[in-house]
């Protein structure tokens, strides 16, 4: 573990002393050779299930596919920021690299933490890295506006759980994950037991975000730079759902008083937020609402608490944040030419940049769960589990599919095909650097179909 935590720590004097013509070759060099080497972690060797550095820091099944998702993003966000960051003063342009870092090294300590108040403070250390770069480097006015969104949602949520988690210590005297999973709490009553089982998980709900509180992230998502947005849809939603399972070992007997309230919730903002891409004018707005919808699922499939649902849970969140990365890598490369996110008035670009669109076509096919790949995977697990739970669940999950078929193809259509708008011409042609990133994105995709128990989690 520590082979992957000092190269990151040592990447920030890097940025720092690196030459500044050579600043983004080193760095990307670097952060590509950590993220090769975190490749590893998906190979267990240990009989118990855990990895242990020591008692504090350890690796299982469920955290080794997020931790090298985490890794295997900071080389494309370098790749992809490269282009609109080369205006910048070069401290600009170090500060923008370093705060890319330390929220790598945030959400390393995060999921390879085994003391529940070590995970709670990374948990909520990410927000000060990706607040920086919503406020300082996102697009437009409104970026300040977003980052209070942002900030004080997640803020909010975040305190019950820090009283959930004194009540488990001063109940079992031990935060250790290890140890906890053994242990019994004795709520003083059920009605308390309710509002604690709630305050567990609330921080993790906003964070996912669980439909209702989600309106921070198509603020945060259409604000921030690509860096962030990158991040944001990638790793950041993932430690919401990652949250949950963790606590669901811990929090036993769940009570259906609480689940099925969050289980409708998640259930009927399947439908809402994928009816709602179908109405967006502007790109990165419609790709995050599709983010709020594929995250409906996962809670849907974490909160029945089948071996089913999470590994469901799991498969699709490592797959929607390959694809929905490289869907918001696609909407800069159009913004970055056409200086427009708004969708009528850039379609017709097929036209233009025809190895550009075979990503977008690709990109669009992975988000609506095209067979197979890993996103239709972990669709079916949830959807299966939740019809062996309540058959009715197939109504409203089973729409939420089909309206993100017709998204998806309506996101292509728009955006590739018809006729070339008079006002584009002149446009920068594609360059190898972007085809380079959609590979990096799309490629362990195809790859994890031939060995999808990589990202089994606990099945394995």
């Amino acid at each position: 573990m520590l082979k992957i935590l000092v190269p990151t720590v040592m990447l920030v004097p890097t940025t720092w002393l690196t030459p500044t013509k050579w600043l983004w070759p080193t760095t990307l060099a670097h952060s590509l050779v950590v993220a090769l080497v975190s490749l590893t972690w998906m190979k267990y060797s240990s009989e118990s299930g855990w990895t242990t550095l020591n008692s504090y820091m350890a690796i299982d099944p469920l955290s080794a596919p997020l931790l090298a998702l985490t890794c295997w993003l900071l080389p494309l966000m370098i790749i992809a920021s490269q282009n609109h960051m080369q205006l910048e003063p070069a401290n600009r342009q170090r500060s923008y690299i370093t705060l890319m870092i330390s929220l790598q090294f945030f959400l390393i300590m995060a999921f390879t933490a085994t003391e529940l108040i070590l995970f709670y403070i990374m948990f909520e250390a990410t927000l000060i890295p990706t607040l920086m770069l919503i406020t300082r480097w996102g697009n437009q006015a409104q970026r300040l506006s977003a980052g209070n969104y942002f900030l004080f949602y997640t803020l909010a949520g975040s305190l019950p759980l820090l009283v959930a988690l004194l009540i488990i210590q001063n109940d079992t005297g031990t935060l250790s994950m290890l140890v906890l999973q053994f242990s019994h709490m004795h709520p003083p009553s059920p009605y308390v037991s309710k509002i604690w089982w709630a305050a567990c998980l609330l921080a993790f709900l906003i964070k996912l975000p669980l439909y209702g509180a989600h309106l921070w992230l198509p603020k945060a998502h259409v604000e921030a730079p690509i860096a962030g947005s990158m991040v944001l849809a990638a790793v950041l939603l993932k430690l919401g759902g990652y949250g949950m399972m963790r606590m669901m070992l811990f929090i036993h007997p769940l009570d259906k008083e609480v689940t099925y309230p969050f289980l409708i919730i998640a259930l009927w903002g399947i439908v809402m937020a994928s009816s709602m891409c179908l109405r967006q004018t502007d790109l990165k707005s419609l790709i995050a609402y599709s983010s709020v919808s594929h995250m409906g699922l996962v809670a849907g499939g974490i909160l029945i608490q089948t071996r089913w649902g999470f590994t469901g849970a799991l498969i699709l969140m490592i797959a929607h944040g390959l694809t929905s990365s490289a869907l918001f890598c696609l909407a800069n490369t159009n913004y970055e030419r056409t200086h427009s996110r708004t969708v009528k008035l850039t379609r017709g670009l097929h036209m233009l940049f025809p190895f550009m669109s075979m990503w977008w076509f690709i990109g669009s096919l992975a988000n609506l769960a095209l067979p197979p790949l890993p996103n239709l995977m972990g669709e079916l697990m949830i959807i299966t589990s939740l019809f062996n739970w309540c058959w009715w669940t197939i109504i409203l999950s089973g729409a939420g599919t089909i309206i993100t078929a017709l998204y998806s193809l309506y996101m292509f259509l728009m955006t590739q095909r018809g006729p070339l708008p008079q006002h584009l011409f002149g446009l920068d042609p594609s360059h190898s650097r972007e085809h380079l990133l959609m590979l990096l994105h799309l490629a362990p995709l195809v790859l994890l179909i031939m060995k999808p128990e990589l990202i089994w989690g606990w099945m394995t």
